[in-house]
């Protein structure tokens, strides 16, 4: 049907307009492009605008075929690693897809857009929708990303709840596209709308995997604007089976330093830079701070709220220390990207537990080490934020703010690796650095 224009004179003009509006819109020749409802990633078969990459700790290759081993370098840094992926099935031949990995620190499943994706109008209401199949989970979990933008990756952290779905079979999840949100970030340009990250030992499959307009989530997410503050334990894949007995082995060292009628004079608290003091920089604490008898209250991977959490659970309790060194953040950054406000917001809740726990302990906070080989690496910068807000917290009575960076860098900012091998934590020549560089602020605040 084609509607016939009327013929028009001057005031008649708009109506007649109108009419000939609705008769376009009727026989549907006019309509406005709308968002899909949905946007189907890989239901059946992988989007067109979209290739297939796995990855591990060594590199990343695309996936093109029906299966694929991910090849080893001659000289690999995680030898006995293997990671391969394969097409496999759940509602018919091929509509999904499988990732295996053992021994792995690292394992990625991901699906990448050379064109970046406009992910903007299913943001509001929209929810990231899948089907996963947890094959074995038993020493695995798993960690959602979605990408945003130029150097914006967001991670939704499920290691413990897909280690539950072990045995369930097809289980379908459904995500708030908010979970994967924050404010910033630009979904206009998304390269990566789909990853599965993981390590250790396992496999899993997916299939279906869709962005809906108006979904229904069935799972939750942390809410990254107070996840820095709400204590919790570290639930990381490597961490599962070492960090509450660790915990556990700290409680007891305190224990014992009282059944002895000891009192740690200094503890030092923190993530794996701290604790490094029990391994690289071990002849260095012996030197400076056993006569101390000084407590190492570091874990490797923590973020602010896991420090919370050992805090609020004995880490401290019965003890009596002139000095808390302090010193947390660079995992709130480097694993989460997380807004220095954010960050800063943690380090201030512990400062907070420290005095309500400790109320006669002087805090020494040390400023967040640098990371990243040149000043303007991502990472550094978003450390060197976190710095200038908790710079605040020094009042020159209980809280004493130290930035002892200089001391780690070269004169142009850079990082060498003599000092930090990897670029975040250090060598014996870098532990030897932070004791002669906090020793003078350290006697002044043990003499008070």
């Amino acid at each position: 049907m084609t509607p016939t224009l009327p013929l028009v004179r001057g005031g008649a003009l708009a109506a007649a307009f109108a009419a000939v509006l609705a008769a376009l819109s009727a026989c549907g020749s006019l309509r406005t492009p709308g968002t899909p409802d949905e946007l189907a990633l890989h239901v059946g078969r992988l989007h067109a605008d979209l290739r297939l990459q796995v990855a591990d700790f060594e590199g990343q290759h695309d996936f093109t075929g029906s299966t694929l081993a991910l090849p080893k370098p001659a000289q690999p840094k995680v030898p006995d690693s293997q990671v391969s992926a394969r097409i496999s099935s759940k509602d018919a031949t091929g509509d999904a897809l499988t990732l295996k990995w053992s021994n792995a620190w690292f394992a990625s499943l991901r699906f990448v857009a050379d064109k970046p994706m406009d992910l903007r109008p299913w943001l509001p209401d929209g929810t990231l929708e899948f089907d996963v199949e947890a094959l074995d989970m038993a020493k695995a979990g798993l960690t959602f990303v979605m990408g945003c933008g130029a150097d914006c990756g967001r991670k939704l952290p499920w290691q413990v709840p897909s280690r539950a779905l072990q045995g369930l079979g097809w289980q379908h999840l459904s995500f708030s596209l908010q979970c994967f949100a924050r404010d910033g970030n630009d979904f206009s340009a998304v390269t990566q709308p789909f990853v599965v990250d993981t390590s250790g030992t396992g496999e899993v499959s997916v299939a279906n995997v869709r962005i809906v307009k108006n979904g229904k989530p069935n799972a939750s997410c942390p809410d990254h604007r107070t996840e820095s503050v709400t204590p919790a334990p570290l639930t990381q894949v490597w961490s599962l089976e070492w960090w509450i007995p660790r915990h556990e082995k700290k409680l007891d060292e305190i224990r014992q330093l009282r059944a002895q009628g000891l009192q740690p004079e200094v503890i030092f608290i923190g993530d794996s830079i701290t604790q490094g003091w029990e391994d690289a920089g071990k002849a260095v604490w012996e030197r400076h701070y056993k006569r101390y008898n000084a407590l190492d209250l570091g874990f490797g991977g923590d973020h602010t709220e896991n420090v919370l959490w050992r805090l609020q659970h004995g880490e401290v309790h019965g003890i009596r220390p002139k000095v808390a060194v302090l010193m947390i953040g660079t995992n709130n950054t480097g694993d989460r990207q997380e807004d220095p406000a954010t960050t800063a917001a943690g380090v201030k809740r512990i400062v907070e537990e420290l005095r309500q726990r400790l109320p006669d302990t002087k805090i020494l906070l040390l400023a967040v080490f640098p990371r990243d080989e040149l000043p303007t690496g991502r990472m550094r910068r978003l450390n060197d934020r976190v710095n200038a807000q908790i710079a605040g917290l020094h009042d020159g009575q209980h809280v004493h703010f130290l930035n002892l960076n200089a001391a780690l860098m070269n004169p142009d900012g850079t990082l060498s690796k003599d000092i930090l091998p990897d670029l975040l934590h250090l060598s014996e020549k870098g532990y030897v650095l932070w004791a002669q560089s906090m020793e003078p602020t350290l006697r002044k605040l043990l003499s008070e």
